[in-house]
């Protein structure tokens, strides 16, 4: 009896045993990030994206709304000048967007008007004068967005600017999302025209009227980057991945 309950007892041993003991595809010989290999010449066995890769959600086709510049315009020099508080300022925009890509709506005014509360106002201040809390306190002061050079400015030099910053002010791309940049650039151009309505050029060009006009006519032939901006800005409220 004791040697049947032994037995029974050294089966379901090696029974656990055996199920601890897997070769399946958990198991499988892989090599940890940053190991060295002697599978490839240059010992490495982390290899290389082959040229040409983009991650998924990364293509960026539209240069406009990726980045404000026109397309088939590269490698130009933009004129710069020196104001009266020290700053380097462009003067020439050869390249950069005249036009909004999106749609500009009371939506994304107002979504401008939130996130430039938040990243743009301690230094441009809340009507663009360029008298924001840090310039108050000895920072120097940026140039104001009510100058005939800036009211002027295309909408894509804004965007830039947001996006890889000029002179003392630091890029915000990494902190403001691409719909969130064009929501504030819109914000921007409400605040000049509320200064100057009759000195700067319409929120909303005619080409941009038309668009919309289109895109009311005709649902289903919504623009690419409407529906990217609504999404994006769907997320960026809910606090989602930029």
């Amino acid at each position: 009896m004791l040697k049947n309950r032994l037995l029974g007892l050294l089966t379901v041993m090696l029974l656990f045993l055996g199920a601890g003991c897997r070769y399946d595809m958990q198991d499988q010989p892989r090599y940890e990030p940053y190991e060295k290999s002697d599978f490839f010449n240059d010992g490495r066995a982390s290899r290389d994206l082959p040229e040409g890769t983009v991650a998924r959600g990364f293509l960026r086709e539209d240069k406009a709304f990726y980045t404000g510049k026109k397309e088939g315009v590269t490698n130009v020099q933009v004129q710069t000048t020196t104001d009266a508080s020290g700053n380097t300022v462009v003067t020439t925009f050869p390249d950069a967007v005249e036009e909004f890509p999106i749609p500009v709506t009371e939506e994304l005014i107002n979504r401008g008007q939130e996130r430039y509360n938040i990243y743009c106002s301690v230094c441009h201040g809340p009507t663009g004068n360029g008298d924001g809390m840090i310039v108050r306190r000895g920072f120097t002061k940026p140039p104001t967005y009510h100058d005939d050079r800036l009211r002027n400015a295309p909408v894509g030099h804004f965007y830039d600017v947001i996006t890889n910053g000029w002179g003392r002010m630091n890029g915000y791309a990494a902190q403001i999302p691409v719909a969130d940049r064009w929501a504030i650039v819109a914000y921007i151009r409400a605040l000049q025209i509320k200064q100057n309505p009759n000195g700067v050029k319409p929120l909303v060009a005619e080409s941009s009227k038309k668009a919309a006009e289109t895109l009311q006519d005709k649902p289903e032939s919504s623009d690419k980057n409407t529906s990217q901006v609504k999404t994006e800005l769907a997320k960026n409220q809910k606090g989602g991945v930029r």
